[in-house]
């Protein structure tokens, strides 16, 4: 499965009142692996950052200046993205900003080039309920460094996603816990269990003891008792 965790840097918060992109980051994972490919780009938004933006991402209007419009980008941005499943930290937002980009060109949405969309905050809102999930708070609980994250930037933020996410969905792909693929995983990322022969294993038997029956018939007793006598089991537990 072919993932690209993506993440944007915005003029502003409204797509639909001509805030514009001007940072991309795309990184690359492939059945649970990041590949070390990744997409990064700077683009001139042909307009000024708002100042709650820009002491969010400290990109500014002259170091844009020279740097590729969105419609010089955009070939090589679909190519990067084509039949990969998105995985946005709140999709909306990176998504309503591209898919302004594209409509401005007569592009269809990103939604029809990509095979689907994941959204991140809808599951740590699932996972953790009641608590803050923002990318950094999820950075510290699930143990991801993020300490050269010192200003948003989309490639940083790409990244630290994909590690998120792989802490965030541990166990749920296989039976290994295990970044990295080794021993025992075939090629398509399936991981092959030895079967182990337990008949060559003596194991114990723990018995219980005079006390431990006691306790245990006291217990069965007030089940008992609380339940009118309507038990549904036998004792036959007898002590040696």
């Amino acid at each position: 499965m072919r993932q690209i965790f993506f993440d944007t840097e915005t003029t502003g918060l409204e797509a639909a009142g001509g805030d514009r992109i001007l940072e991309i980051g795309c990184v690359e994972m492939i059945n649970r692996q990041l590949t070390g490919r990744y997409l990064h780009l700077y683009i001139n938004p042909e307009r000024a950052s708002h100042e709650d933006a820009l002491a969010v991402h400290g990109i500014t209007e002259a170091f844009l200046a020279d740097k590729p419009k969105f419609a010089q980008i955009v070939d090589e941005f679909i190519e990067f993205v084509a039949d990969s499943e998105l995985v946005i930290h709140n999709a909306p937002f990176d998504l309503g900003f591209v898919n302004a980009e594209m409509k401005r060109l007569g592009r269809p949405p990103i939604n029809d080039v990509v095979s689907g969309v994941r959204d991140t905050l809808l599951m740590a809102r699932e996972m953790f309920p009641g608590k803050k999930n923002s990318l950094d708070a999820l950075c510290s609980r699930l143990d991801v460094d993020n300490s050269k994250r010192e200003l948003h930037g989309a490639h940083i933020d790409a990244e630290l996603l994909a590690q998120v996410y792989i802490n965030m969905t541990r166990g749920q792909d296989s039976l290994v816990i295990d970044d990295s693929a080794g021993e025992g995983a075939s090629a398509g990322g399936e991981i092959r269990v030895a079967a182990v022969d337990l008949s060559r294993y003596a194991l114990p038997v723990l018995q219980a003891s005079e006390t431990e029956l006691a306790a245990h018939a006291k217990v069965m007793g007030e089940l008992d008792k609380a339940s009118g006598g309507k038990r549904i089991w036998q004792e036959e537990t007898q002590v040696s």
